[in-house]
């Protein structure tokens, strides 16, 4: 989603929010959280409220009419009644059969509520210098979490990772042959975006950034000489992060285009550019997403920005037999979440072994 939708979305969202949840909002600002994060929240809250309403268990006709009184005196039943809505309840779309939510966006929408109820019980201050209310129902709501081994979870996913070879011959697989089965419509739009798109997938594959911090890059914050970037981590934490050389080269060729062909002045500061009627914005995460999947798909398999993150820790595990560097590399404080990458490559020497 371009950032000015996004944050006219969010605008809308906050019109209908009570009074509490846009203190939540500004504070978590400063946090920062990103753009992104905020809106799924705010969405679920909405949901939260207008269920609230639905349910008999509020007497208002607005949401931004819910007092904070009503939160505070929300029951652990009351919570269970929301998750059985949320597994329960018809889907939206009339053409399937299918109830309920996924356990998933269950969880999600039990984490954003469990981070307005830390906020109102713990973290906010009234004049007194105290929370709004000390009782924190959603510490009393488990929530049910997918049981899965690693050794599971690394059998699940190692197919929709471009190890080894794959990683080049999936960019010269976009590079040379990818165009090849295009209309010459289709070939039009390609060979316009090509040096950005494959810039893009060489990032992602040589340095293992998240979608955010693909996404919110600036031209100050790329170094083609050093190879090195500079990203905002989860936190709001500044970094430094290394990109592998073989990405020099799809980066570079961006770079030597970026201006003229999206048309960018000075006052376009965001790195990857998208352009629309002559009007350079910064590209969204779902344009990214759709470019990843795109081009995957007709490579190998579908996969996320995120599987490329997989892909390149992985590598980096098997050549440094590190977590320590794997850690520092995907900016995560320990290495606990690097285990995965352990499995995978213990998987790989298992194949190994059985061809010799």
């Amino acid at each position: 989603m371009r950032r000015e939708l996004l944050l006219e979305k969010i605008e809308e969202l906050k019109s209908v929010m009570p009074w509490y949840v846009l203190d939540y909002y500004q504070s978590k600002l400063a946090v920062p959280y990103s753009f992104t994060t905020l809106y799924e929240y705010l969405k679920e809250y909405r949901r939260f409220f207008e269920w609230l309403i639905d349910a008999d268990l509020v007497s208002v006709s607005q949401l931004s009419d819910i007092p904070l009184e009503r939160l505070e005196t929300l029951t652990k039943k009351d919570m269970e009644s929301f998750i059985l809505y949320l597994r329960e309840r018809p889907l939206l779309n009339a053409n399937t059969t299918q109830n309920g939510v996924s356990q998933t966006t269950i969880n999600r929408t039990l984490s954003a509520l469990s981070s307005l109820y830390k906020y109102l019980t713990e973290e906010v201050e009234n004049d007194q210098g105290e929370p709004y209310f000390y009782r924190n129902v959603m510490k009393k709501v488990s929530t049910k979490k997918k049981r899965e081994t690693l050794a599971s979870r690394a059998e699940n996913i190692k197919q929709k990772l471009f190890l080894g070879d794959e990683t080049m011959d999936f960019l010269e697989y976009v590079d040379c042959e990818y165009e090849n089965k295009l209309s010459n419509r289709a070939k039009s739009s390609f060979r316009k975006n090509k040096e950005r798109d494959l810039a893009i997938l060489a990032l992602l594959l040589a340095s293992g950034v998240r979608l955010s911090e693909a996404v919110n890059l600036d031209l100050k914050d790329v170094n083609l000489k050093m190879m090195m970037i500079e990203v905002t981590r989860k936190g709001g934490k500044r970094d430094s992060v290394n990109v592998a050389s073989f990405a020099k080269p799809y980066l570079e060729a961006y770079a030597a285009i970026r201006q003229t062909r999206y048309q960018a002045e000075k006052t376009d500061l965001a790195f990857f550019l998208t352009e629309y009627r002559g009007v350079p914005n910064r590209i969204d995460a779902s344009s990214i997403e759709k470019i990843v999947a795109k081009y995957s798909s007709d490579f190998k398999v579908r996969v996320t920005p995120h599987k490329l993150r997989h892909t390149l820790a992985t590598r980096l595990y098997d050549a440094t037999k590190s977590q320590v560097l794997v850690s520092h590399q995907l900016g995560h404080a320990n290495t606990q979440v690097t285990d995965l990458y352990t499995h995978i490559v213990n998987d790989e020497q298992k194949n190994a072994l059985d061809n010799l």
